[in-house]
């Protein structure tokens, strides 16, 4: 028996059945662009933990960080006892943002976490109660979280009732809906000035680019076209960045390709090369609207997240990580148009930066082919590289590798998925 089969047969008799996994082999030790795992297999990591590990598993900077702040304190709640690591981190968001107008921040644990506290601030900041998402959304598992999820399956099913005063508006998905970013935004206005009411919306909350939902990147127009009635109606214009923030896509925000400049972001994921924070950066009199107590948490902005948070972002800044993204992006895209051109199952190509998706579909048809895409994650993880699925439909592959991944790594997990779908499609 295998060390990690050891730990999967611990594992089937102490861990809920509910928590998935990707692969059944356990990790030991990770670094760069790879993973070894208990056996001493090697697996090239074309997932980074969903988007988390951009600067790198154990990444330098962030190792020595986190040991000195462990030495000198691991929590005192900086709701009770303040330290000025929490402030540090807020004047890096408030700076690095889209947006020049003052700013604000609060810090939190997890994505979800912040997603909630950004509909509070908005609910509270305008005095109404409607929250706008779009189809094939994703923002969470708790509870007002998956009300905005638009996935029934595995995230939602069988576990409401949900929140209320959320609705869903049509998403530019330009592979299904062959419309201009102007008439998917005009589209999802008419909907929402019909069914919600314009005076009734507190914010449209949307990722940029979308995650879990497909890597969806909406025409151009989409976004500042939904930005701007925003504005023009009283609402909030919430830009999800878990997934898309800090350099995934380029930018140091997905928001900024278009020019958009939100007034309440969410972050998390790659914030803080692995430890668990999350955060909400806003304009300073929206931010400010709530009162004293109304945001917080026990655990929120720990010293030692908020001391890998910035040498994390101290990292991106040396290495030029956007850069970085920019050219994994064109490798990916490069290789990933020659490989669709070789199999016409693969409908699409897209994505920005280091966040790149291809879509699978059955033969002459826009139908969702989730058998083939499981099968060719089966036949890459098989071969020592570790992929990641996702989509409404299950039909869509997302590569997320780590931002320091080299040639050579990057390289050899393309040739890894070009097999795969030699021997499969």
């Amino acid at each position: 028996m295998s060390a990690s089969s050891d730990i999967h047969a611990r594992r089937t008799a102490a861990v809920a059945r509910g928590v998935g996994s990707t692969i059944t082999s356990y990790v030991e030790r990770a670094s760069g662009g790879t993973l070894r795992d208990v056996d001493g297999r090697e697996w090239i990591d074309f997932a980074a933990g969903i988007a988390v590990t951009s600067v790198g598993n154990s990444a330098p900077a962030v190792v020595e960080a986190v040991k000195r702040q462990v030495e000198l304190f691991t929590h005192t709640c900086f709701m009770v006892a303040p330290y000025e690591s929490y402030v540090s981190v807020c004047e890096q968001l408030n700076g690095l943002t889209p947006g020049t107008h003052e700013k604000r921040s609060a810090l939190f644990n997890s994505g979800a976490e912040a997603v909630e506290n950004a509909v509070k601030i908005a609910r509270y900041a305008t005095g109404r109660q409607a929250v706008v998402v779009f189809d094939h959304g994703y923002h969470g598992r708790t509870n007002l979280t998956m009300a905005l999820t638009a996935k029934s399956m595995p995230y939602k099913h069988g576990f409401g009732p949900f929140a209320p005063e959320v609705y869903r508006a049509p998403m530019s998905y330009p592979l299904r809906d062959g419309l201009t970013g102007e008439q998917a935004a005009a589209r999802a206005i008419d909907e929402i000035t019909t069914q919600v009411g314009a005076a009734n919306v507190a914010a449209i909350v949307i990722e940029p680019v979308q995650g879990e939902g497909g890597f969806v990147v909406p025409a151009p127009g989409f976004l500042p076209a939904l930005a701007s009635w925003a504005r023009a109606n009283g609402a909030l214009f919430v830009a999800d960045e878990i997934q898309t923030g800090f350099c995934r896509t380029g930018d140091w925000f997905a928001s900024e390709h278009e020019g958009v400049v939100p007034d309440l972001v969410t972050v998390a994921k790659g914030i803080a090369g692995g430890l668990p924070l999350a955060g909400v950066t806003g304009r300073a009199e929206l931010m400010d609207a709530v009162h004293v107590g109304g945001l917080g948490g026990t655990y929120g902005g720990n010293p030692i997240a908020c001391a890998a948070a910035l040498a994390s972002i101290q990292t991106m800044r040396e290495l030029d990580l956007n850069a970085a993204a920019r050219r994994i992006g064109g490798v990916l895209t490069d290789r990933l148009t020659k490989l669709a051109a070789a199999h016409p199952r693969i409908a699409e190509v897209r994505g920005r930066g280091a966040m790149v998706a291809i879509e699978l579909v059955k033969p002459g048809t826009l139908d969702p082919d989730p058998v083939l895409t499981g099968a060719v994650n089966k036949a890459c993880h098989a071969a020592g590289l570790l992929t990641l699925t996702c989509g409404t439909w299950g039909n869509v592959f997302r590569f997320l590798p780590p931002l320091v991944i080299s040639d050579a790594d990057l390289d050899r997990g393309l040739s890894i998925l070009e097999e795969a779908f030699t021997t499969t499609a």
